[in-house]
């Protein structure tokens, strides 16, 4: 079975043709199935997935990693532009969410519009809601809420369920997308809020695979601690992992720290790049 995932959105692109913006959205085609995981913070995936020769209107669907601006805000645009992809989410990445950073609040949720088009959607029976793993297409998975079970990773950052900020948000909304390829186990994060090394071990779990092929997407290791970076790379070693295509929330230290260990096996996930399993 043919698989190939392109990189609609990214912080960075593979040149000035394509547009980057801080958020993160995949393509992916598996079999005669096209998956949307993701929309970026704006329209722009439109714009990049034309350079590509990619029509969002054939997304059988679109599955959100977590309800966090910057992979919800293309929502409205792929919704215009598709009759017929249906919705995967957590319930609760409709709910209010904000970060504290500068002695602030800020909200980092859906916007208005886009929960107007989850609200829409839902009323058309097109949404679909993923607080368990569940089968998206054939061959493609998404995990739905994924355990913490290890007491070394967090959430990655300051994320609050009210303005006041008093209320810790764990993001219990984020979730990974997976599928067999012909070369192995594929895992795609979003931003991997739930930790990567928890998101490896709850996929192992549920397919009865002791190895991982390839890992994509954001990790969320901008803040990591010396433990956390170490206990990712013994898992990544652990699952013996041959592809990291490092994007979006990863961080340049990390990204650098994981290029030093594992070598040419990293690659840069961004806009425009596509890759084949």
């Amino acid at each position: 079975m043919n698989i190939r995932i392109s990189v609609l959105v990214d912080n960075k692109s593979v040149n000035s043709e394509f547009l980057s913006e801080h958020g993160l959205s995949f393509w992916i085609e598996i079999g005669k199935n096209k998956i949307l995981f993701d929309t970026g913070q704006s329209d722009n995936l439109i714009e990049n997935a034309g350079k590509l020769a990619i029509d969002i209107a054939e997304a059988d669907a679109v599955v959100l990693s977590h309800g966090h601006y910057d992979h919800t805000g293309g929502l409205i645009a792929v919704f215009d532009a598709s009759q017929k992809a249906k919705l995967f989410l957590h319930p609760k990445a409709i709910k209010p969410k904000y970060s504290f950073k500068n002695q602030k609040s800020r909200i980092v949720g859906m916007s208005g519009p886009s929960l107007a088009t989850v609200k829409s959607l839902e009323a058309g029976d097109r949404v679909f809601w993923t607080e368990k793993s569940r089968e998206i297409v054939p061959g493609l998975f998404v995990t739905g809420q994924i355990p913490r079970q290890n007491d070394f990773e967090d959430t990655g950052g300051k994320f609050y369920l009210e303005e006041k900020c008093t209320i810790d948000d764990m993001i219990i909304d984020d979730q990974a997308v997976f599928f067999k390829s012909e070369k192995g186990l594929v895992v795609v994060l979003g931003c991997a809020h739930a930790g990567v090394v928890n998101t490896l071990d709850y996929i192992a779990e549920m397919t009865g695979e002791k190895q991982i092929y390839a890992v994509l997407g954001g990790m969320h290791l901008l803040h990591a601690g010396a433990e956390r970076m170490n206990r990712t790379i013994e898992a990544i070693k652990k699952y013996d992992i041959q592809s990291i295509g490092l994007a979006h929330c990863t961080g340049e230290d990390a990204m650098q720290k994981l290029r030093d260990v594992f070598g040419s096996i990293c690659f840069e996930c961004i806009a425009g790049s596509q890759f084949e399993f």
